[in-house]
């Protein structure tokens, strides 16, 4: 694609002040982007049955080809792709083009089993760049902004995802990655920068040391914060706002897919839309993998519709969230996926209750006193699973307030959550912090 004119990108022919970054296809009538998803839906299948001889086997063995593909609603026809799929033909065995014509490699920790690899030929780069930059341009970035990006760099996506989508913008980059948290607070004051992209854990352990110095950077620059990589509630946004002083915009992405960028909120912040002439988006129950209503709670499943490298077919996502095609103020047409609440591998059964981690978190973040850090220990006591959640204070909250922090805490998971727990109140800084995703739950039951 060629570059962008100001006149594509910029303000509405009716003079509204929202920005886009190709705005004839954020605004696409939906009419035409179901029709354009339907040409690229039947040519990634055909892309994948051709190229990748495990996608190829699991067609046929359901008896469908990709002439098969005649509508959206066929998508259904296709088998669910799941992350153990690419663990399980590591590393390369997923991909559509051959290793060597490949442009970039990333590839995930890997501290669960194999990682997960995924690669990128010069294309799918180029698309990305032009994804993430009309996801910066959504969230309210612009051509010229400095953009300070704390997502770790290497083979992790969010880094130079983040990097080579706010170039693509127009934008200045601060390569800063993670750690280092006190020249994080230098550079972002000293610089000027007006955007932070960073996890949201991340977002407020930069914010809490910088008040520890002394340093109030709700009168820095900074404006617009991206935040993704993780879970978060309504509440740590509105944390992270008080604390920084800027618009606090969920990201999201994952690196089977393509990497951060897949959706992004508006300036409205009712949903993420979610880039559908690059993305098939569907919504099932988990259990009986039926779709859902529009507007009801289920798995995120996603299909790739452009890309060349490894195309996914039907990936299920594991997070819980809905979505909705009512129009936006924004103008922009895109479906809206609204916040993720949870994952399928991260709900926690506590004695017959459902719990999220991120349920957990609207209760603690807000409470008086409290710290926004926390773990949930899971152990197994008899035959039962049983849950300590481990909180910390703020500074300057004395030793003999931690009893009764304690029985307030407990009492206010009973209350809205309906599950009994024991509360650990720790001292500032003992839970520890993180410079990527956090670590939100630590498991010490017996492996089965």
């Amino acid at each position: 694609m060629g570059a962008t004119t100001m006149a594509e990108a910029g303000v509405s022919v009716a003079g509204a002040s929202h920005y886009y970054f190709e705005r004839a296809r954020e605004t696409m009538p939906r009419e035409r982007l179901a029709a354009l998803q339907l040409k690229r839906l039947r040519a990634t299948t055909k892309n994948a049955y051709e190229n990748v001889p495990f996608h190829r086997a699991r067609l046929d063995a359901a008896f469908i080809e990709p002439n098969d593909v005649r509508s959206l609603d066929d998508i259904r026809l296709l088998p669910f792709t799941v992350k153990t799929d690419l663990r399980d033909n590591y590393p390369f065995g997923l991909f559509a083009r051959p290793r060597s014509s490949l442009a970039r490699l990333h590839a995930s920790s890997g501290t669960t089993g194999k990682p997960t690899v995924v690669g990128y030929t010069e294309n799918d780069l180029r698309t990305w760049a032009d994804l993430m930059a009309r996801s910066f341009a959504c969230a309210g970035a612009r051509p010229g902004d400095l953009v300070h990006n704390a997502y770790g760099y290497g083979l992790f996506t969010g880094g130079l995802g983040a990097h080579y989508g706010a170039e693509r913008l127009g934008a200045t980059v601060v390569p800063m990655s993670g750690g280092s948290t006190e020249r994080q607070i230098a550079l972002i004051t000293d610089f000027g920068a007006r955007v932070l992209c960073s996890t949201p854990s991340y977002a407020l352990a930069i914010a809490e040391l910088a008040e520890r110095q002394g340093v109030d950077l709700r009168q820095s620059a900074l404006e617009v914060g991206l935040f993704g990589a993780e879970p978060w509630s309504e509440a740590m946004r509105q944390e992270i706002e008080v604390r920084l002083g800027l618009t606090a915009i969920d990201i999201y992405g994952l690196s089977e897919i393509m990497g951060p960028g897949v959706a992004c909120e508006c300036e409205h912040r009712s949903g993420l839309h979610g880039w559908e002439d690059h993305f098939l988006f569907e919504v099932i129950d988990p259990e009986s993998n039926a779709p859902v209503p529009e507007g009801h709670a289920g798995e995120l499943v996603i299909t790739t519709l452009t890309k060349e490298a490894l195309p996914m077919l039907r990936y299920r996502t594991r997070d819980i969230t809905r979505v909705t095609r009512a129009p936006c103020d924004c103008g922009r047409t895109h479906l809206r996926i609204l916040r993720i609440t949870g994952r399928t591998d991260d709900m926690l059964i506590i004695r017959g209750v459902n719990v999220y981690p991120s349920q957990v978190e609207a209760v603690l973040i807000g409470t008086a006193h409290i710290a926004p850090h926390y773990q949930l220990v899971v152990e197994r006591r008899g035959s039962l699973d049983h849950m300590t959640v481990e909180v910390e204070v703020r500074h300057g909250v004395p030793p003999d307030a931690f009893e009764a922090i304690a029985r307030d805490v407990a009492h206010h998971i009973k209350s809205l959550i309906g599950i009994t727990t024991d509360v650990v109140v720790k001292k500032p800084d003992e839970i520890p912090r993180s410079q990527g995703k956090a670590v939100r739950v630590r498991d010490l039951r017996p492996k089965e």
